[in-house]
């Protein structure tokens, strides 16, 4: 079985998008873009390994859903990206997480 990440961003395609980009990857991405979809997302999914939230989102939008996160999942290690990167730099962001969180690989 797959390990899942979920995946935060303000388009509700994130996924979709992203996931093309990450398809080498033996990982399950999910997906949420709203604080009711990353709390549905955390109760249905308990095989999640860690979320990854992006720029988009306004810093009090991602300070929100940090505290829903840990609050439901203390377990799981939340990761924002920067902005200066842009939209481009969230996949290799996204990569560089995964690889050394979920798939333990070197860095």
């Amino acid at each position: 079985m797959k390990p899942v990440v979920l995946l935060v961003g303000r388009l509700p395609g994130i996924v979709g998008h992203l996931a093309d980009q990450l398809e080498d990857l033996p990982i399950r991405w999910l997906g949420a873009h709203n604080r009711e979809e990353v709390a549905r997302q955390l109760a249905d999914e308990p095989g999640i390994e860690c979320v990854v939230v992006g720029a988009g989102l306004d810093d009090a939008v991602r300070g929100e859903l940090v505290g829903v996160i840990a609050e439901a999942r203390p377990d799981l290690t939340i990761h924002l990206k920067d902005r200066s990167s842009g939209p481009q730099g969230m996949a290799p962001f996204v990569r560089r997480v995964v690889a050394a969180m979920v798939l333990k690989e070197p860095v």
